[in-house]
């Protein structure tokens, strides 16, 4: 079987926050759910953009919606856990793109890896219900971090 594969770039994260699960995070297994991480990836991308004084519906006057999204589970978290994202922009092109996403948590003192993911972002008018281009300024902004 196949396995998803996230290369991350040899350098400094583009942004990096920290969430902590929540007890509705939890499944029937006792730790984070599937989609509960999903939404916390969403959370920490609105967090970086209104760092950068952007939301979802406004980076230099583009909003973005997702094309697509790939997790890889590499350790359980649990209750509590601090969960530390580290974000990278990749991958530019005229219309999109990528937001890697890696998410750690220490336990003992030492760095636990809990998931790594990618999600596609493309620009998009919602009035036209159409892509569109990156603005320019974004994209020289953050294309090369």
């Amino acid at each position: 079987m196949s396995r998803v594969k996230i290369i991350f770039p040899d350098r400094k994260a583009d942004f990096e926050t920290t969430l902590s699960v929540r007890v509705t995070d939890i499944n029937y297994g006792n730790h984070l759910a599937n989609d509960k991480l999903v939404a916390l990836l969403h959370e920490s991308r609105v967090l970086m953009l209104s760092a950068w004084a952007y939301t979802e519906f406004d980076i230099e006057g583009a909003a973005l919606i997702q094309s697509d999204l790939m997790v890889r589970y590499r350790n359980e978290a649990f209750l509590g856990d601090q969960l530390h994202f580290e974000l990278f922009l990749t991958n530019f092109t005229s219309r999109s793109f990528d937001l890697l996403y890696r998410i750690e948590t220490m336990r003992n003192g030492i760095k636990v890896l809990i998931a790594e993911a990618k999600v596609a972002l493309v620009c998009f008018d919602y009035n036209t219900r159409t892509t569109t281009t990156v603005p320019e300024t974004f994209a020289q902004k953050y294309r090369n971090l």
